[in-house]
């Protein structure tokens, strides 16, 4: 058996090859991330007698170049979770970190776990990866989403104080922002208490007429109210000020298209996998939750039994016992994938939103809310 340890960095890689007891075959080495390089490195270990297998550490994107080529040129290619790689390299008594020592310790490491069961890694399906892909740049776009809309209601504070509380948003509906809409048109609380209250009355339900929201006499008395009695710190004569709030406005419609037009594609992709017609008859799962859920958990094939996609997603909770001691207040891992414990919790969410009755999950749901469980 030869075992070959990848140490992945950007642009480059350090791979070293071992036999049993620790023999090197080949010094460390680097391998520069071209095609050239690579094959060079395929044509080497093809030389080699014997099982080969390749390990490398998961080390975000960098290590999928070298990856996905090894894999179509039929090698057994083998990523290694970080956490268990560092505990691994933890376990020597004098340890060194440069990328030669690094190569080795991923080699040795593939050396000691050979025997152990491990299922070889398998070309993923393009729409797993294309929803893989989406998903995590949905992800970061609801994160960015998220701080923009904080940021402009930083603004507001300080322009028109305590306005968001009269004002409700339908954040699943960017033409629906009434919060939004309503402050391009007002912009500062000095603009409305410079009129009197019939004038501003008159006004917010022309505007409210125009954009399709209830013209409420008692909701502009209450904004009027509010106006009159708070203090803004930022005046209304500074450009600045209203150049920012338009901006914020902007960049905030602009981040909930881009996120509903990933949505959208996901969906797309989604509609096409076997998966997604029985996700979606289920109850509180509708087709954003499907894909997104798809998207997280990729080909379900891989997880060999239930207990593997939960321990995935991190809400395993391990056994604590020692002795005579057995712990029976456990918490979960979350030693996993946030984002599918996240698509998780909105299902189950959702789901208890329908209040479906006769349902197996839902009685247990609200049996265990009834021995005083949080809803969460």
């Amino acid at each position: 058996m030869i075992s070959i340890g990848i140490d992945v960095s950007k642009g480059k890689s350090t791979v070293c090859i071992l036999s049993p007891y620790g023999e090197m075959i080949r010094k460390p080495f680097s391998v520069i991330h071209t095609k050239e390089s690579l094959n060079e490195l395929a044509d080497f270990i093809n030389t080699l007698n014997g099982e080969k297998r390749i390990f490398m550490e998961s080390t975000g994107i960098y290590h999928l170049l070298i990856y996905e080529h090894l894999l179509k040129m039929n090698f057994s290619v083998f990523t290694i979770n970080p956490l268990v790689m560092f505990k691994y390299a933890g376990t020597n008594i004098r340890p060194g970190k440069n990328d030669r020592l690094d190569a080795i310790t991923i080699a040795n490491y593939g050396i000691d776990n050979w025997f152990k069961p491990i299922e070889i890694q398998h070309e993923t399906s393009l729409q797993y990866k294309q929803l893989r892909l989406l998903s995590r740049h949905y992800n970061q776009y609801i994160c960015m989403r998220v701080k923009s809309k904080l940021t402009l209601l930083n603004l507001l504070e300080r322009t028109m104080p305590q306005i968001g509380t009269l004002l409700e948003n339908d954040s699943q509906n960017i033409k629906r922002d009434k919060l939004n809409a309503f402050v391009v048109e007002f912009m500062h609380y000095d603009n409305k208490s410079n009129m009197t209250e019939n004038h501003f009355v008159a006004k917010y339900k022309e505007w409210a007429k125009k954009e399709g929201y209830q013209a409420s006499e008692l909701k502009a008395k209450q904004i009027y109210a509010l106006a009159s009695a708070s203090i803004p710190t930022l005046s209304s004569k500074d450009p600045s000020v209203k150049m920012l709030t338009l901006e914020s406005i902007r960049m905030y419609k602009e981040l909930c298209s881009s996120t509903d037009k990933i949505l959208a594609q996901m969906v797309e992709i989604a509609k096409e996998l076997k998966e997604f017609s029985i996700l979606t008859s289920i109850k509180g799962i509708g087709n954003n939750l499907a894909s997104r859920f798809i998207a997280e958990v990729g080909d379900i094939h891989r997880f060999y039994k239930a207990s593997a996609l939960i321990a995935y997603a991190g809400i395993d909770a391990p056994s604590y016992q020692s002795g005579q001691f057995t712990s029976t207040k456990r918490s979960i891992s979350k030693r996993g994938s946030k984002a599918l414990r996240k698509v998780g919790y909105e299902i189950m969410a959702s789901f208890t939103r329908q209040k479906p009755i006769d349902n197996s999950v839902f009685d247990y749901i609200k049996k265990k809310e009834a021995e005083g469980k949080p809803k969460k």
